[in-house]
């Protein structure tokens, strides 16, 4: 069993995966700064002077029931910024690596050859009858 979640968690996509949650929250940090410490501002910086912002008051003098445009706005901006990095940065260049490979201009992964592939089953049943002659069994 152990063994069985080690092999899981050291699967090159499961690392891969986990590096890019934690850059993405990284990323999302920057980009949440820079829309709540700059755009939203800015945005509020719009309506006159005498008001609290890009707001929309439903009880006046009370800003618990305000309705906060700005921050609206500026979660929209954010996720726009974050799309686009993603789809420009990771979608874009993977998408014409793909056409490429499908046009025949760039090979693919090279495939394991038969060798490789008889070695690789070789070396398990070695390790699988190794492990029931000693007696222990993996469940």
């Amino acid at each position: 069993m152990i063994k069985g979640f080690k092999d899981f968690i050291l699967r090159g996509n499961v690392v891969d995966l986990a590096v890019a949650v934690v850059i993405g929250a990284a990323f999302s940090a920057v980009v949440t700064a820079f829309t709540g410490r700059i755009i939203q501002p800015l945005l509020n910086a719009i309506p006159p002077a005498n008001t609290p912002g890009l707001v929309i008051p439903i009880v006046q003098g009370r800003e618990n029931t305000y309705i906060d445009i700005s921050a609206v706005l500026t979660a929209v901006i954010n996720f726009m910024i974050v799309a686009a990095v993603v789809y420009f940065v990771f979608v874009l260049p993977l998408q014409s690596v793909k056409n490429r490979r499908k046009r025949g201009e760039e090979p693919g992964p090279a495939e394991p050859t038969d060798v490789e592939l008889l070695a690789e089953i070789r070396d398990l049943l070695r390790t699988q009858t190794s492990t029931t002659s000693n007696g222990k069994h993996e469940a």
